[in-house]
């Protein structure tokens, strides 16, 4: 039996001093989610737990790597190693560090198990909506990025930028993940948080060009 409340004090300490973006708030969001579309889809509801829970446990050494250790390979081999030290049957880990080791977007390993297409489509919700919206200023806060250029070229632009603004990550991948999801449940929810962002933006456009 998996005992969750240990498995969130352990990822939790990966999280101590994170900020930002991807801190402990995020997954306690893609809990949240994850468990919703469980139910629905009728999913293990402890294994998707597990997994929302750790899935981001190897986020730190990648950014202290800048980006050339990934996060979901190195956060699935961390969870193997605790999960095994917790007496976890090993055909539960294994479904486990599947979920972790597939949820990234920018991936090649495919989410193949439904837990593992629930845990993706979670993880890709908090990045759309209100609080994508939210997410992606903070991020460009963060960078330096300016508040907003309505004319920026994405293909002409530079991530990590001045211009790395949140509308350039709209239009470079937020607007598209609505086409991304894996499951029923996640396709109807991002269908209503991409719309909603998508009012916000061309909202902001007619604002900043005093039309508004």
């Amino acid at each position: 039996m998996l005992d969750l409340a240990e498995i969130r004090r352990y990822a939790q300490t990966y999280f101590a001093e994170s900020t930002g973006c991807h801190g402990w708030d995020h997954t306690e969001r893609v809990l949240a989610l994850a468990r919703r579309i469980a139910r629905v889809e009728g999913a293990d509801l402890a294994v998707v737990s597990a997994a929302a829970l750790l899935h981001d446990i190897g986020r730190r050494e990648e950014s202290a790597s800048n980006g050339t250790c990934c996060h979901a390979a190195r956060g699935a081999e961390i969870a193997c190693q605790f999960l095994s030290s917790q007496a976890v049957p090993p055909e539960i880990i294994q479904r486990i560090v599947h979920c972790i080791a597939a949820h990234r977007f920018r991936n090649s390993l495919a989410p193949e198990s439904l837990e593992a297409r629930i845990l993706f489509d979670a993880d890709k919700l908090d990045s759309i909506g209100a609080v994508g919206i939210g997410r992606a200023f903070q991020f460009a806060g963060e960078v330096g990025a300016r508040l907003h250029d309505p004319a920026v070229d994405p293909a002409n632009s530079r991530p990590y930028s001045m211009e790395d603004t949140a509308y350039r990550e709209y239009l470079v991948k937020l607007r598209y993940l609505k086409d991304r999801m894996l499951t029923a449940t996640g396709r109807r929810l991002a269908a209503e948080r991409s719309a909603f962002m998508d009012t916000f933006f061309t909202r902001l456009n007619d604002e900043v060009a005093g039309v508004r």
